[in-house]
């Protein structure tokens, strides 16, 4: 079976380290493995399933059933609380822990597609890259996002989009995009999208008082809706949101970077 490691959902882990212990000896069975962590058999089997989780007084009995020791064991006892994690905030937190236990090598990349998500300007340098010709002068970079970044920010920046094969050096030096996507588990992908909005969410609120009103397009809107109509209403969002992009994948001379925030979320119960 995989190392620890490689694990995002501890029961997964459970579920390989029983199946793998079976195949070695016969004898190994659910009640065995219940019996050594004092979990009913019927509830380890839910475990397995994803449908219920280990307690937190457990966690030292399975990490010491499954010979688990130094990083392995944190890294084990971290995950079971980045699965039971309630919020988004705890969530990015325990995340963030099982990429630093995961160590240098192993993390590198998954590290960076995540990290592309927790900063606004990564995504707002790369689209800039799009349409605007810089060889190594990352201040003047900087001073083009809005609001502006600092030297180091632009230049960790194009650093991580290089990385993560966003980017390419052209023959004359400037950049450009290969139009790579970034792909990173669903989970984790989740974690960070969440990240990211939260990021732009607050850019719009400043925006209120950073730019003037022809430069922006804020409104806000209280509405009555069915319930049975809330599928009809995210289809219509959704066409408007290809309706741009579709505009911007036709513009042909593009000279700025803007983000497009749609927002449509319950008032009542």
């Amino acid at each position: 079976m995989k190392p620890v490691k490689e694990y995002l959902e501890y029961r997964d882990f459970l579920r390989d380290f029983h199946a793998e212990k079976k195949s070695e000896n016969s004898f190994y069975s659910l009640r065995y493995m219940g019996g050594k962590v004092s979990v009913d058999p019927s509830h380890l089997v839910k475990i397995f399933q994803r449908q219920r989780h280990i307690g937190n007084s457990l966690i030292e009995i399975f990490i010491k059933h499954c010979g688990l020791s130094g990083s392995d064991a944190e890294y084990f006892a971290t995950l079971v609380r980045f699965n039971k994690a309630k919020s988004d905030r705890d969530s990015r937190m325990y995340y963030e822990k099982l990429l630093v236990l995961k160590g240098a090598g192993a993390r590198s990349l998954e590290k960076s597609q995540y990290e592309f998500y927790t900063k606004w300007y990564f995504s707002a340098i790369l689209t800039l890259l799009d349409f605007y010709p810089v060889i190594d002068d990352y201040a003047a970079l900087a001073a083009k996002v809005s609001p502006p970044i600092t030297e180091a920010k632009a230049k960790k920046s194009v650093a991580l989009l290089q990385k993560l094969g966003l980017i390419r050096r052209t023959d004359q030096g400037t950049w450009q995009l290969t139009h790579k996507i970034i792909t990173t588990g669903d989970h984790c992908r989740s974690i960070a999208v969440k990240a990211f909005q939260e990021e732009t969410i607050r850019l719009a609120i400043e925006a209120l008082h950073r730019h003037p009103p022809e430069k922006r397009n804020i409104s806000t809107v209280t509405i009555t809706v069915a319930e049975q109509n809330l599928d009809r209403i995210n289809e219509i969002i959704a066409q408007f949101r290809e309706n741009l992009l579709q505009l911007a994948r036709d513009e042909t001379h593009p000279d700025k970077v803007y983000q497009l925030n749609i927002q449509f979320f319950p008032l009542t119960q």
